[in-house]
């Protein structure tokens, strides 16, 4: 990145941290600003460790980086040009302030100025993509990380689901692609940019972003995911040279495997859900596929996660150089646009009361979940056999089938979508009024990101969980994670009533069977018997 784009300021506060401070500016002012200017100099010039070549502590540094940029706003009026007017200023500071109290002077993070698209320093190309998607305003998470990703920092971003850190990755992939375009010959299966995501459903929502927000761009986008067809992959990834590689870790390590791909051209690695990463084993395929990119040094990284565990952030300082850390901590864990409740009730009222509840509301967007795969699969035959418009979304579908049936649910074609927590991160349908817990999560994670599908971009949404002899053990925990009590009531007796009676034809779901255990005796194998 140039010099002019490390110095471009955001109103009221980005020049706080790349304002330059001369040496004798520095020594007759070591109060200015109470050590804001030593704090930030930490994550914008080079510490001893990284001058050595080794990454500052990601715990120490980076934590203290962030919370001094939002902690300061005023800072920019503090950093004078000369010894002389800094003295001036700390003397006038100190005749004003409160020397026993000097952090009730500082503006909370959540009364930080609102930050345009447009004030930022990214090429127009994105500012009118930006603009056909209707968005004005960055999120939080956006006009924090954005000030140090665009200007070519590495950086470790924490928020909660649908704030919007997708966007946040994207439009520095794409403006630090259009920035600085190829100096020599490309060549075909040479990504200059590698977004690594832990499910297909997420890659694939990825993608569609990156389409959207690089409309004007012309830069070439490929998805590779496992469960489709990989030909077709190939063909796209070997026509022209490629700018923007989104992938799954396994079909990643298959296409480097046959040399179909090299990552050794990757100017940008993004990596999306590390905590689910780590959750679903997927971390020694993520540590092969880094080696394959370039030194971090030599490339910039950027690290999300919704949870800061001890392994996420140990991987983060393997992986990153110098980073930022950006967490952005709602004021509760779970959105308050979504009214939360839990209906109190026996297993073999769970049916009734799902089915009552959308004919009976008229519900016309509503996502179900279950924790097993043959919850959903028997689930969807029940409603489907009640002439409800309804599809199933589990790892046991078909790839291709799954594409459609998300695509024709957001298009509103389906009202019921029934899932398994594979749809419950990084799936964003606009206006869905309801998720229906069936079955009680087991992590409380998955219950954050369950409800996080409704009361998207400040609407307001209906979670209603169902609590049987089975599940209801969990309902502290949940309260514990997400810092508040549940309504546990019981359902009206109008959402009792029994349903009409039809033949459910078990397998109208489309989902493929599960495979059964061979019978003793067997072995399931020729000419064999024994336990092997």
């Amino acid at each position: 990145m140039t010099e002019d784009t490390q110095n471009s300021a955001l109103p009221g506060q980005a020049s706080l941290e790349l304002q330059p401070v001369d040496a004798p500016s520095a020594a007759a002012g070591d109060v200015v600003a109470a050590g804001v200017v030593d704090a930030v100099a930490e994550v914008v010039t080079d510490s001893p460790a990284a001058a050595d070549g080794e990454p500052a502590p990601v715990a120490d540094t980076a934590p203290a980086a962030a919370e001094s940029v939002t902690a300061e706003p005023s800072a920019p009026e503090l950093v004078p040009a000369d010894a002389e007017a800094a003295a001036a200023v700390v003397a006038d500071t100190a005749a004003d302030s409160v020397p026993a109290e000097p952090v009730a002077e500082v503006a909370p993070a959540p009364e930080v100025p609102r930050v345009r698209f447009s004030e930022l320093p990214v090429p127009d190309a994105i500012l009118k993509a930006v603009d056909d998607l209707g968005f004005e305003y960055c999120t939080p998470i956006q006009g924090r990380v954005l000030r140090f990703t665009l200007a070519g920092h590495d950086a470790i971003g924490r928020a909660q689901t649908g704030t919007g850190k997708t966007a946040a990755f994207l439009v520095t992939v794409i403006a630090d692609l259009l920035k600085n375009p190829p100096q020599e010959e490309r060549f075909v299966g040479e990504p200059r940019a590698l977004v690594l995501a832990p499910t297909r459903e997420l890659a694939l929502q990825i993608a569609k972003d990156a389409e959207g927000l690089g409309k004007y761009a012309g830069l070439k986008v490929v998805t590779l995911v496992g469960g489709m067809d990989y030909e077709k992959q190939r063909r796209q990834l070997n026509d022209t040279p490629v700018d923007i590689v989104v992938a799954t870790p396994g079909r990643l390590i298959d296409f480097a495997n046959k040399q179909e791909l090299y990552l050794d051209q990757v100017e940008l690695l993004v990596i999306d859900e590390a905590d689910r990463m780590l959750d679903m084993g997927f971390i020694p395929d993520v540590k092969r596929i880094v080696r394959l990119t370039p030194p971090k040094s030599h490339r910039q990284t950027l690290l999300f996660s919704a949870t800061f565990t001890r392994d996420v952030l140990n991987l983060a300082s393997q992986w990153t150089f110098c980073p930022v850390t950006v967490e952005i901590e709602p004021e509760t864990v779970t959105t308050e646009t979504v009214d939360q409740k839990v209906y109190i009730v026996t297993t073999e009222e769970k049916i009734p009361l799902l089915y009552n509840l959308i004919t009976q509301h008229k519900l016309e967007r509503v996502m179900v979940f279950a924790n097993r795969r043959d919850q959903t699969r028997r689930l969807t035959d029940v409603l489907k056999a009640h002439n409800l418009s309804c599809a199933l979304l589990s790892g046991d579908v078909p790839q291709e089938k799954r594409v459609k049936t998300l695509d024709n649910f957001k298009a509103g074609k389906i009202s019921v979508l029934v899932a398994t927590d594979v749809a419950g991160r990084g799936i964003h349908v606009d206006g869905v009024s309801h998720v229906v817990n069936f079955t009680l999560p087991e992590q409380p994670d998955d219950y954050v990101h369950r409800i996080g599908r409704t009361g998207r971009a400040g609407a307001s949404g209906t979670s209603i969980s169902f609590a049987c002899e089975d599940d209801g053990h969990l309902i502290p925990s949940l309260e514990a994670a997400i810092g508040r009590k549940l309504e546990c009531i019981h359902p009206p007796a109008e959402l009792l009533a029994p349903v009409p009676e039809v033949t459910v034809v078990h397998g109208a779901s489309g989902a493929e069977p599960a495979p059964r255990r061979p019978r003793s005796g067997g072995g399931g194998r020729r000419g064999g018997g024994g336990r092997r």
